[in-house]
């Protein structure tokens, strides 16, 4: 018999696969980072922006299902985040506005900006997405400045369930250096998935001797961060749920997680391989390419193996640094048992989309972008 507590699992299971779905996805902001770093001259800008342009979709797709999928699986997450510390949320949402607009705007006639104006807009989405989203999921092991009224959940008459108990709402993540580094380490992994996917799918001798000696150096900056966030998040303080919802701390819990979920220790393992493989190999081995489809699976096992160890075995994913017993837990922020397994049900095509998105992807992809095909199709 499916339970209520199968179904949460169940659910956050989702959501951190969708995590990693939209982190490897990140190579579109990645590929726009490097716009004007690996882009000499116009013709391989050209090239960049449409090697991205047509998967931007995809990556925001991702992230406004990534948010729909929070907000009706664990809504009291939803309004706590997004109602407190909107700053950041508002950042990272003008930052994909921006994105959207440049590449639809670009190119047309009457453009009174012109194209390196919105290609500046694309940079700036490129380095500050991946930032933000970063530094935000990193409080999932720091925790955030609010409080929860437990007694208000259900009470239509209450103005508010949870409160923010600063003035800075979202900002004061950038306070914790952990924060800043989970950020730092996801901004640099964007950027070697992009540049790892413009090889593989970019075909210019120029540029590729270009995008070489920018993953080279993502590649050895994104190592440095991916072991300083790794070595505290397996040494710091968690915070642990005890059987009758009491939250405390606990020392070493997140290496505590994972030496109880043998399977997760291995996910993350098997993604840090991969990951470390696709970049190395890229690096390494002269007319490698395609690095991207090591990488990429490699993206998804990590950061899902992330998400589990953030709310799996007893732990909050959403602490309070105000009160520890308003921090958030899979049990005590979910939705009702009916929707939880309404929208498992619905869930169950996730498999046939994927599937869909997977063939026309490589339909698109079968054949490299060159200059020659810039000038007999349309482009961003």
């Amino acid at each position: 018999m499916i339970t209520y507590a199968f179904l949460q699992q169940y659910w956050w299971f989702i959501i951190a696969l969708l995590g990693g779905l939209l982190v490897f996805l990140m190579f579109v902001q990645g590929g726009n980072a490097l716009i004007f770093l690996a882009g000499k001259g116009e013709r391989e800008r050209e090239l960049i922006v449409n090697s991205t342009g047509r998967k931007w979709e995809l990556t925001f797709t991702t992230l406004v299902t990534f948010g729909g999928a929070f907000f009706a699986s664990f809504p009291l997450f939803y309004s706590t985040s997004i109602g407190g510390a909107y700053w950041v949320w508002i950042l990272i949402l003008v930052t994909f506005v921006f994105q959207a607009v440049s590449y639809e705007f670009q190119s047309k006639a009457g453009n009174i900006l012109g194209k390196t104006a919105f290609r500046t807009f694309l940079t700036l989405n490129g380095f500050l997405a991946p930032l933000l989203i970063g530094t935000a999921v990193g409080t999932f092991f720091t925790g955030s400045a609010f409080v929860v009224n437990k007694a208000a959940v259900g009470d239509i008459a209450a103005p508010t369930i949870s409160q923010w108990t600063n003035a800075w709402h979202g900002l004061e993540a950038v306070a914790n250096p952990f924060n800043v580094e989970f950020g730092l380490m996801v901004m640099f992994l964007a950027l070697v998935l992009g540049a790892l996917y413009m090889l593989n799918n970019i075909d210019d001798d120029g540029l590729s001797v270009e995008l070489r000696k920018w993953l080279v150096r993502s590649f050895c900056a994104f190592l440095v961060f991916f072991l300083l966030v790794m070595w505290q998040l397996l040494t710091m303080d968690g915070f642990a749920v005890a059987t009758d919802g009491v939250v405390s701390m606990e020392e070493y819990k997140y290496l505590h997680n994972l030496l109880a979920m043998p399977n997760v220790l291995v996910m993350l393992v098997m993604g840090a391989v991969l990951l470390v493989s696709g970049g190395a190999a890229t690096i390494f081995k002269q007319g490698f390419s395609r690095g991207i489809w090591l990488a990429g699976p490699g993206t998804v096992l990590a950061v899902m193996a992330l998400f589990m160890v953030a709310g799996y075995n007893g732990t909050a994913y959403y602490p309070s640094t105000a009160d520890l017993q308003s921090s958030l837990t899979i049990a005590n922020s979910s939705s009702s048992e009916f929707t939880l397994k309404t929208m498992a049900i619905v869930s169950l095509i996730i498999p046939f989309v994927v599937a869909y998105i997977a063939y026309f992807w490589r339909q698109m992809d079968k054949k490299s972008i060159t200059s020659e095909e810039l000038d007999t199709t349309d482009k961003y």
